[in-house]
């Protein structure tokens, strides 16, 4: 049996790390148009690296909650296939033990040079005048798929949702593309699919089963019954 999770932001909330629809959030004292598209870094590199500095600091002071611990634990003991493809840019799931993943919007924990494309961890502090550990350029980054950007692994994710006899999203509202069409796809190709989020989506089509409630009591719920199968 193959299974296929989907994360989003709702997954690491709980572990402190505002979504971006958080009124609260640090989200909410920038403009998208700022600090998250290629024009933005390429008009105001400073005030970029500043927002990613503070959300990579928020990252590396928070800790993987019970929900990521779960999709860790599934992946070691499911005896199938396990894909865990997330939305997310932080690194909790990493760190709670996932290896079967793919991080379709890229990884904050690195940086990456615009010019040759090598990328390498990042420190806590990234400014404008930064050079490429490889070709020296000074052209540093976040490695992160800014808005207007193509997302990365979308064949093999395609490929992977196509196979898998489970799906679920989780915590998300998988109402961007091309995340948006995975659970459609997942249908068309018979998959059992799941939703689990603390409030639903209103996907359409909705998953086949949804369960709503808090991701660090919903999720390692559903990983228990799942084992259990």
């Amino acid at each position: 049996m193959s299974i296929v999770t989907l994360t989003g932001a709702g997954i690491s909330a709980e572990s402190g790390l505002g979504t971006f629809r958080d009124s609260d959030a640090l989200w909410a004292r920038y403009q998208i148009e700022d600090v998250a598209t290629p024009e933005a870094y390429a008009r105001n590199p400073a005030l970029v690296h500043e927002f990613y500095n503070l959300r990579r600091q928020g990252m590396r002071a928070a800790e993987p909650n019970a929900a990521h611990h779960a999709l860790a634990e599934l992946e070691r003991r499911h005896r199938g296939e396990v894909l865990l493809v997330t939305q997310n840019v932080d690194d909790l799931h990493w760190r709670a033990g996932s290896r079967k993943m793919v991080s379709m919007h890229g990884q904050l924990q690195n940086a990456r040079c615009a010019a040759c494309s090598h990328a390498w961890t990042a420190p806590d502090l990234m400014f404008p005048e930064d050079r490429c550990e490889k070709c020296d350029a000074q052209a540093c980054r976040p490695d992160v798929v800014w808005f207007g950007e193509d997302v990365r692994f979308l064949e093999e994710i395609v490929t992977a949702v196509r196979q898998a006899d489970i799906f679920a999203l989780i915590g998300t509202s998988g109402t961007v593309y091309p995340a948006a069409g995975l659970l459609e796809l997942a249908e068309a190709c018979g998959a059992t699919t799941y939703e689990i989020n603390l409030t639903p989506s209103g996907m359409r089509p909705s998953a086949q089963s949804i369960l709503l409630g808090r991701a660090t009591e919903t999720v390692p719920k559903w990983v228990a019954k799942l084992l259990r199968s």
